[in-house]
């Protein structure tokens, strides 16, 4: 959840608006996409809940957690409702997708419901609550990429900055929502993804994050349906924009990672060597009924081409354990594959059911929650094994760190990343957020890097 602010003219700040967000990164952009709508319509955002005259609640489905989390977060916000009976309250993203009208009648809280493709719509619908009615529109779109629309930068550390290239998904992953909540995939022109970078980079941003649901599939067309920029092209394209801008981009799905795309990371110092690789599972039976598209051997195929290509590649991924019967034999296969992959780290969970998914109307949910937890916890567990044991390789190595703020645990450290995504904390002496330093690492845990900033990086 991120409670955001943003800085919008005052003659434009009519009225305020708050919004949180649930979910991943694509939700979180599409946060900025909507605070920029409404502040052409005179709205301020606010970071205060009881200032606000709208609320927006901007929501993932990816599974049941999510959901519960977004429905106790509505029952709390009831409360805003019955000491501002004029207040406006609004349910957006996925799961305003996906549940439509529950929303609406459940709590009675919620004034209206807006899906993925229909912000623009918005200021319209908040027009239709003012006369007395509820407001909903959920309609998908195979053209909408809100590309002209120039996002607020929401609680921005104004060094990084995520520019979404795709939306939508037409992989069809059985156990995935996403198709449905967001529709057919579609991708921005590079013009446009360009100029946003170049207006990052100018107003002082040091890294973008290029976000899709399936990023890699990126393809742009001309009127004749004739390819004129993949994904690979494209990132050379911000690459280029400058040396000092660091490209990132999320997230992959395995058979989009073209060897063009890794010659070109391979080219530009500035475009990270980081790829996140989601496994999902380590068994090949169990990948079929995923509609995963490659079997177990393929995936360590591809896994050993990344690393033949950019040896120093930082590799994350995702995992479902318990997934619709899976066996004890299959599930040591997801185990086995972790020790072959060595992942940094990994995105691990147990599987959640999604009503409408092709593996809610196909197979039974039938491994235990005891056996799921267990399975997961055991995941897990190796998977932290690994991240220590490779943070542990790094001590006495140096890493270009961008500097992004302030550590969580102290103030007299600095927060950032190195090349393959991994955060490194190091004390602040006289360096200041946005430089890129040299760090020589000291000491590592699990989960982060620890060291010592020795000299700034020239570009």
């Amino acid at each position: 959840m991120s409670e955001v602010v943003a800085d919008i003219k005052p003659e434009k700040a009519i009225r305020k608006l708050y919004i949180e967000t649930y979910g991943c990164a694509m939700n979180f952009a599409d946060s900025e996409v909507v605070a920029s709508i409404m502040a052409d319509k005179g709205f301020k955002t606010t970071n205060e809940i009881s200032e606000a005259d709208v609320i927006f609640v901007n929501t993932c489905s990816i599974r049941d957690n999510a959901e519960s989390r977004v429905w106790g977060r509505l029952r709390e916000i009831k409360f805003q409702k019955k000491r501002n009976p004029g207040i406006i309250i609004g349910v957006l993203g996925c799961m305003a997708e996906r549940l439509k009208s529950q929303l609406l009648e459940k709590e009675q809280v919620v004034d209206i419901v807006v899906g993925p493709d229909a912000y623009r719509d918005i200021p319209q619908l908040i027009a239709q609550v003012e006369e007395g009615q509820k407001a909903v529109n959920v309609l998908l779109s195979r053209e909408e990429t809100y590309a002209e629309i120039t996002p607020v930068r929401l609680s921005s550390n104004g060094v990084t900055a995520f520019i979404t290239i795709t939306r939508g998904c037409d992989n069809m992953c059985s156990f995935c929502v996403v198709p449905f909540t967001r529709g057919r995939e579609r991708s921005r022109s590079s013009e446009s993804i360009v100029a946003e970078a170049q207006n990052l980079y100018d107003n002082g941003y040091k890294e973008v994050t290029l976000l899709g649901q399936n990023v890699d599939s990126y393809e742009e067309e001309n009127e004749a349906g004739e390819t004129v920029c993949t994904f690979a092209q494209l990132l050379e394209k911000v690459a280029q924009i400058a040396a000092d801008l660091r490209v990132r981009f999320s997230s992959s799905h395995p058979k989009d990672i073209t060897d063009d795309v890794l010659y070109t990371i391979k080219k530009h110092n500035n475009i990270c060597n980081h790829i996140h690789y989601p496994l999902q599972s380590g068994n090949s039976r169990i990948l079929n009924l995923m509609n995963r598209t490659y079997d177990r051997e393929w995936f360590k195929n591809r896994l050993d081409k990344i690393r033949s290509v950019i040896p120093d590649c930082g590799i994350s991924s995702d995992v479902i354990a318990g997934f619709c019967s899976e066996t004890e034999n299959e599930h040591a296969e997801t185990l086995s594959m972790f020790e072959y992959a060595q992942f940094d780290f990994a995105y691990m969970y147990q599987y959640s059911e999604r009503p409408g998914t092709l593996a809610a109307n196909r197979y039974k949910d039938d491994v235990t929650p005891e056996i799921k937890h267990r399975r997961l916890n055991e995941i897990i567990v190796l998977q932290q094994s690994i991240s220590l044991k490779k943070n542990k390789n790094e001590i006495g190595n140096v890493h270009t760190v961008l500097i992004e703020g302030l550590s969580k645990k102290s103030e007299n450290d600095f927060r950032g990343r190195n090349n393959q995504n991994r955060v490194v904390i190091f004390p602040k002496e006289n360096y200041t957020k946005g430089q890129f330093v040299k760090v020589i690492i000291e000491q590592s845990t699990a989960t982060s890097l620890i060291g010592k900033a020795i000299e700034l990086v020239q570009f």
